[in-house]
């Protein structure tokens, strides 16, 4: 096994993971190391299969290259990815670039959902309405609130019917300019796939308000790439479903963090409510932005 050959190791303290996270060389190659806790073996096995199905469509990513059991837990070694953080690198670049960028971003998950949900999913409808239920307990429950965040509620309680008969995929579970880099040759690569789930595919574009916050043409190529020509109003008006249940239940998880999360997801509950001018609008300000 790779594992048993590590010849030196260097820790990455990047990123929100409880996993220990490691640089490390074998037989002069670099590698990246990721060590869970024992308990979690089967949860990092099914991540292990899900992504080697990933590396089958051919996308570029942190390829899986080992898995097993250690003595400091379960291991899972993957293919190092030498270059540069996306966020940082694209949005420096000119805007047409940077469009250029989020089409790229945009097909590869179009790949990437290309790959079924189980066959015993539950329905979509029902488990997201549990997860739009247990999110207003929380912000109700918050002893902080976003001003005009009753804007959320009223949207949530009004479009709840666009879930019916949503269909499903695998999902990466946390899809965004932030878990994206670009290598030594230049492609825009996909790392981070441990919050990887099946749902609704177009839930997956509910982290897009970091790309858009970073890079609004990324966000717009982004969504223009997934849909390779018109995009369809349903798709506008689920998204800022998906983003108002997503406020609800950042404020209540950023207390927990302390003040400066707090701060970040404040100003983000402005923002989207800019974005959307309070609900009125569910074509999003930021695609706009990135069109112009």
């Amino acid at each position: 096994m790779l594992f048993d050959r590590i010849e030196s190791r260097q820790p990455i303290d990047k990123g929100w993971s409880c996993d220990k996270k490691y640089r490390v060389r074998i037989d002069g190659t670099d590698y990246l190391l990721r060590i869970a806790h024992q308990e979690n073996y089967e949860k990092c096995r099914r991540q292990f299969e899900n992504m080697q199905c990933v590396q089958r469509l051919g996308i570029p990513m942190n390829d899986p290259i080992e898995f097993g059991r250690c003595s400091e837990g379960v291991y899972t070694l993957l293919r190092f990815i030498d270059g540069q953080d996306a966020e940082a690198y694209i949005s420096a670049l000119p805007r047409h670039q940077q469009y250029a960028c989020g089409l790229e971003a945009g097909r590869i998950l179009a790949r990437i959902h290309t790959i079924p949900a189980p066959a015993d999913a539950q329905d979509w409808e029902s488990r997201f309405n549990r997860k739009i239920d247990r999110k207003i307990a929380m912000y109700q429950a918050c002893h902080l609130k976003y001003n005009g965040g009753e804007a959320f509620l009223e949207y949530l309680a009004n479009n709840r019917h666009l879930l019916k008969n949503r269909p499903q995929s695998y999902q990466h579970g946390d899809y965004h300019i932030g878990n994206m880099m670009i290598d030594r040759d230049g492609a825009l690569t996909i790392i981070d796939f441990e919050k990887d789930d099946h749902g609704d595919p177009w839930e997956e574009f509910n982290r897009i308000v970091w790309s858009a916050q970073a890079a609004p043409a990324f966000a717009s190529g982004m969504v223009d790439g997934y849909f390779g020509g018109e995009i369809p109003q349903e798709f506008w008006d689920l998204l800022a479903l998906y983003f108002c249940s997503n406020a609800l239940g950042s404020l209540p998880w950023a207390v927990s963090y302390g003040e400066r999360e707090i701060r970040v997801m404040l100003a983000q509950g402005a923002q989207i409510l800019r974005w959307y001018d309070n609900m009125r609008t569910t074509l999003p300000a930021w695609y706009k932005e990135g069109k112009a």
